[in-house]
């Protein structure tokens, strides 16, 4: 990949922290028993506790028995990494085609409607329940920090995938009211011009992966939990391609205009988190208007780019193995890291990856070589073993906030749960697998990202 412009073209919007914090059990090494990889058959439902002002409503990973979803085939680990691998390079061409001014892959459509490309729509994996219109029609709809604008499936729909939910029907919601070509928040959505029928604003986002949804952008009454949200912003999908995955729609979070997060910032603030269990038997949850006072939480400052005003940037500073700070340059960092939802493996730049590779092997000698698994390729062999003794594994980013990653968050299967980057300019990814169990703070207007540890 060609080199990309490093940070200069990020704003930071807050000044970094001079104390040290850590958020989670600063040890050198961990006991990991195997069986609390897999997910239970029964779910283990936690309740979150609303803050006052909030709306906080459940989240459960889409495969698992806390699922809503009726789905009978999980996909593979092998399969989940391939399309994993598709995500990471999409979000990272985006951003490098955004950091050098220009259009790269990322293009307009030939279509007559405006676009915004969105991310891998199939990694996602975590779920919230809404619900829309009045009378209220629940819906199960994925999260993404990747995307902006939200869906849900529609009638009349000429081309839908199944899904676990009725159909959101426009012509039954006293509430439901398209938005016309010539309104303002139309033309938000378009780089090139307005998509219109019949007077109406049209939508259409194109993912990574070559799915697509269009149908026409309209508003109604959403429901989060008891908190409810008027007018809010979300195309009614007439026409899907590519999904099969039974979920209704998708909750764009991103920093973009369309965004859930940026539509309800003048109720709920400009702060949103979520905590993402630590298997698909747990649940997490999702919380709008979260207390930017709130304590617990280790901070770094927030990075946005003005070109990609999606995504939500952070920086490495280093990385300790077993309680050791490894010898990592400064400058294999410098290109910064994405905080992402969407994306499962954490993807380090080479230099920052290869160290963290070597340090991990020469903590785990007691444990066989096995061959790699996809991207992974720091693997083991766990054959006989109920529990596994693993080093500690804490990412340190600016400001000198250690976030000391759950052991859930280091071990994917028989691998460490990272990759690397086949270059030290590209952008970092934090995954969500090493985001689990902590409570995850988004604080925009305070340009903070910060991480509570044990939440769920």
């Amino acid at each position: 990949m060609a080199s990309v412009p490093k940070l200069l073209l990020l704003l930071f919007f807050c000044s970094c922290h001079s104390l040290i914090a850590h958020a989670g059990d600063d040890r050198s090494y961990t006991v990991l028993s195997l069986d609390s990889l897999k997910s239970d058959a029964v779910c283990s439902e936690r309740k979150a506790v609303p803050l006052p002002g909030a709306a906080t409503v459940p989240l459960h990973h889409r495969h698992g028995p806390c699922s809503p979803l009726n789905i009978t085939k999980m996909p593979t680990l092998k399969e989940m990494l391939r399309r994993d691998q598709l995500r990471a390079a999409y979000i990272q061409r985006k951003l490098s085609a955004g950091a050098k001014g220009g259009a790269g892959d990322v293009q307009q459509s030939d279509a007559t409607v405006p676009t915004k490309l969105g991310t891998y729509l199939d990694t996602l994996e975590y779920l919230i329940t809404v619900v829309i219109g009045s009378p209220g029609v629940t819906q199960t709809m994925l999260i993404d920090t990747g995307s902006d604008v939200s869906w849900v499936q529609c009638k009349p729909c000429s081309q839908c995938h199944s899904q676990a939910d009725p159909l959101f029907d426009p012509s039954s919601s006293s509430t439901y009211s398209p938005f016309s070509c010539s309104s303002a928040t139309c033309a938000q959505l378009g780089q090139e011009g307005n998509g219109c029928s019949n007077s109406q604003c049209q939508y259409i986002v194109r993912y990574g992966d070559g799915s697509s949804t269009t149908g026409t952008y309209s508003s109604d009454t959403l429901a989060l939990g008891s908190n409810t949200v008027t007018n809010f912003q979300f195309g009614c999908s007439q026409v899907g391609s590519g999904f099969d995955d039974q979920t209704d729609g998708l909750m764009g979070l991103g920093g973009g205009a369309p965004s859930l997060v940026s539509q309800t910032a003048g109720t709920f603030g400009t702060a949103f988190s979520y905590c993402l269990p630590a298997t698909s038997s747990s649940s997490g949850f999702l919380t709008l208007g979260a207390g930017t006072g709130s304590s617990g939480f280790v901070r770094t400052p927030m990075l946005r780019s003005s070109q990609v005003l999606t995504f939500y940037g952070v920086r490495l500073q280093a990385i300790r193995v077993g309680g050791r700070q490894l010898n990592i340059p400064s400058s294999a960092f410098s290109a910064g890291e994405i905080m992402d939802s969407g994306t499962v493996i954490t993807r380090l730049q080479r230099t920052a990856y290869s160290a963290l590779s070597s340090a991990f092997k020469a903590g785990m000698k007691q444990y066989p070589r096995a061959p790699s698994s996809g991207i992974l390729d720091t693997c083991f062999d766990f054959s006989g073993q109920r529990s596994i003794t693993i080093p500690t594994v804490a990412l340190v980013f600016s400001g000198g906030a250690v976030v000391n990653l759950d052991a859930n968050g280091i071990i994917l299967g028989n691998c460490l749960a990272f990759a690397g980057n086949s270059d030290d300019s590209s952008f970092g990814i934090i995954g969500n697998v090493q985001q689990r169990t902590f409570e995850v703070l988004y604080d925009v207007g305070g340009g903070s990202v910060g991480f509570r540890a044990g939440a769920c």
